[in-house]
């Protein structure tokens, strides 16, 4: 088969002929249609990660779409969703024309999702996951509620957009970074969209309650750091933020005199 080939941490993969994955008793081996580039893909393939280096050469790509070709009683032709471990763990990837993975690992498409593009369902990946089941599952969103996006130029963030209003939130505002961050952002149609400008977190949270005048029920926060800690400062009594990352910084202080300190700060669970 063809894959994309990294052989060497820090280098580009190359396409390159490599051996077919051969699938154990309760592998499942999938033809790959659509693979996403995802941070986690870089991160890995840099050598700098903190599950440490991989034995070169091999296939990154940690999710990917595809059909069945056979195994674990998943029919032949069935189309997927496949999350590997590569580059966490010693082996291949889904930047290949095939890729094993064990069964649990399987996430069958149904009618619904079929009609979906193999891309754009291989983008949408584990950062929908994690959008929906943040705000559906850890903060509890109601129909009705306020929700806070930061992050929202990236793949999270975009995605907490709209699973936001499809799970019936009232006014949604999306929180980012100026420039191409602003563009992604709004092409998902938030209610309103604020620029993070220079570290000054009662210059954002101003910004912030302007923006949501009723103020956040729910903060989904992939960004923490003095973002997170301004954000606080626009909920509602009860609030709640769900934090999934520390993109901006992996600490901030919250004052318990500020408005909106009676809200409940709660990380997924990873």
């Amino acid at each position: 088969m063809h894959a994309a080939v990294l052989a060497a941490h820090g280098a580009a993969p190359t396409y390159a002929e490599h051996a077919d994955p051969q699938p154990g008793p309760d592998g499942v081996l999938v033809r790959i249609t659509a693979a996403p580039i995802v941070p986690l893909d870089l991160l890995c393939a840099s050598g700098t990660s903190y599950f440490g280096t991989r034995r070169l050469p091999y296939v990154p790509g940690v999710q990917g779409v595809g059909e069945v070709v056979s195994g674990a009683g998943l029919a032949p032709g069935s189309r997927v969703f496949v999350a590997t471990t590569a580059g966490m763990t010693d082996g291949d990837g889904a930047f290949a024309d095939l890729c094993v993975v064990p069964r649990s690992a399987v996430v069958p498409l149904s009618r619904r999702e079929a009609e979906i593009d193999d891309a754009d369902v291989a983008a949408l990946g584990l950062s929908g996951v994690a959008a929906w089941q943040a705000l559906g599952w850890r903060a509890g969103l109601r129909a009705g509620e306020n929700v806070l996006v930061l992050g929202a130029g990236g793949a999270v963030g975009q995605a907490a957009i709209g699973a936001a209003r499809a799970q019936g939130a009232g006014r949604v505002v999306a929180v980012c970074r100026p420039g191409a961050s602003v563009a992604r952002a709004a092409a998902q149609q938030p209610d309103d969209v604020v620029e993070i400008g220079e570290p000054d977190v009662a210059t954002l949270a101003e910004a912030l309650r302007r923006a949501m005048p009723d103020r956040a029920d729910v903060v989904l926060d992939p960004v923490f750091g003095w973002v997170a800690e301004a954000a606080t400062r626009a909920m509602a009594p009860a609030g709640r933020l769900v934090n999934l990352g520390g993109s901006a910084s992996d600490s901030a202080t919250f004052s318990s005199a500020a408005p909106g300190s009676r809200c409940w700060a709660t990380p997924t669970t990873r």
